[in-house]
Formats: C-alpha cells, structure tokens, sequence
C-alpha cells in the first residue's frame, strides 16, 4: 500500500487549507486512515482519524472543532480540512494507513505512512 499527501502550503493565521491523501495498491487491507504531524523539534503526534467503512471520526483535542477528516471510497482519498489555522499548526503532516481501528491508530498502529506534507502558518 503506498499513501501519498498533497495540499500543503503556505498560509496566513484564521485561513484554511486542505490536504488530500490518496492510496494505491492492496488498498482492500486498510480499514482506518487518518493523519499525523510533527512540528519543529517535537515528537509526532495524532490529528485525526477516519474509519474507512462507517466513516466514523476521532480527532485530538489540539484541531477539534476546527479539523475535519472525511472520505471518499472510491478514489481511496482522505481528507483533512483545515479551518482557523494557528501559527501552532505549523508541521509537517503525514497521511498514516492501518489495518487496525481508531483506537489503534490513536496510539500510533500505523502500518503505511505517507512521506509528508508541509503547512507553515504565518502570524
């Protein structure tokens, strides 16, 4: 399974962006995508989640409200609409595949990552 990342940019503080991750190969074995990011000198974390099936959704604390992941089946795409960015988003965002759930995702059972994508927001 390969994901690859698009989307990312340059934008200023209260704009938006979305970033677009599309999956390729044995795709049939993914059953939750979602996306992570890691800032300047600090360790990756979580974003948001998406089961692949029911559509469910789980994001971290830091994006909810303001983050929505969404789907599309049959172009095997994942989105992430950004919305009221903060210069504290700033990361590089990776698109992560799994074979596991939500849950497992959330505590980083991660099977395919993407290579990452940049977001830079401007105060």
């Amino acid at each position: 399974v390969r994901v690859v990342e698009s989307g990312g940019g340059l934008v200023q503080a209260g704009g938006s962006l979305r970033l677009s991750c599309a999956a390729s190969g044995l795709t049939f074995s993914i059953n939750v995508m979602g996306w992570f990011r890691q800032a300047p000198g600090k360790e990756r974390e979580f974003v948001a989640a998406i089961n692949w099936s029911g559509g469910s959704t789980y994001y971290a604390d830091s994006v909810k409200g303001r983050f929505t992941i969404s789907r599309d089946n049959a172009k095997n795409t994942v989105y992430l609409q950004m919305n009221s960015l903060k210069p504290e988003d700033t990361a590089v965002y990776y698109c992560a595949a799994g074979r596991g759930n939500i849950a497992t995702m959330r505590d980083y059972g991660v099977d395919y990552w993407g290579k990452g994508t940049l977001v830079t927001v401007s105060s």
